[in-house]
């Protein structure tokens, strides 16, 4: 509250200048520039410190609950990226389906093998969420430009949501073997985004 009562004095005194003549208004836009860079500084803490109450909301994963949410998404990349391959329409768009089938399959491999290394030894769900199956059915009705847009843009949510997943485990989680995996498959899911986003501009 007394950073804002301050900002507010300091931009009452700019205004004050300005009424005193021409000879402070280098005075007055001083004032000013300091007010303006003020509230710019208190809105990123305000906005810091949002993201930090959500990170500390947001718990780590267990270890099975990771390697069911990585399993569920990779089996959800996959099928789109079938549908894809089939149903859109730039080859752009086909290229990318054909780099996530590949790649998703790769991560499929390495959280099961994390998952059979930990100590006690860990079974991934790969089944897909009521969420992920109406996505795919609402995407398996389109084809062609519309195909190409909704997957695209349910592509770049889906890689935020992944990524998101992989740093917070590479970072917090209790299984080594796991977290290590998490690490590894990160870059990847990174760089995929990037992909997906370009496509989507």
């Amino acid at each position: 509250m007394n950073k804002f009562i301050s900002i507010a004095s300091t931009a009452a005194l700019a205004l004050s200048l300005v009424a005193c003549g021409p000879k402070t208004e280098k005075a007055a836009d001083d004032a000013a520039n300091t007010t303006s860079n003020a509230l710019e500084a208190a809105g990123s803490a305000t906005s810091n410190a949002a993201q930090d109450v959500k990170e500390a909301l947001t718990p780590t994963p267990s270890g099975q609950e990771f390697i069911d949410k990585a399993a569920k998404s990779d089996a959800f990349e996959i099928a789109a990226a079938k549908l894809a391959i089939t149903n859109a329409a730039s080859p752009d768009v086909k290229n990318f389906a054909g780099e996530m089938t590949k790649a998703h399959t790769e991560s499929t491999a390495k959280i099961k093998a994390a998952a059979k290394e930990a100590t006690p030894s860990l079974t991934p769900d790969p089944t897909l969420t009521s969420d992920q199956s109406d996505k795919l059915a609402d995407l398996g009705k389109l084809t062609g430009a519309d195909f190409d847009k909704k997957y695209v843009s349910g592509q770049v949510s889906a890689h935020k949501a992944a990524l998101t997943l992989m740093d917070e485990y590479a970072k917090n989680g209790d299984v080594a073997t796991l977290k290590a995996a998490a690490s590894e498959i990160a870059p990847a899911v990174r760089k995929h985004l990037d992909m997906a986003e370009n496509l989507d501009k």
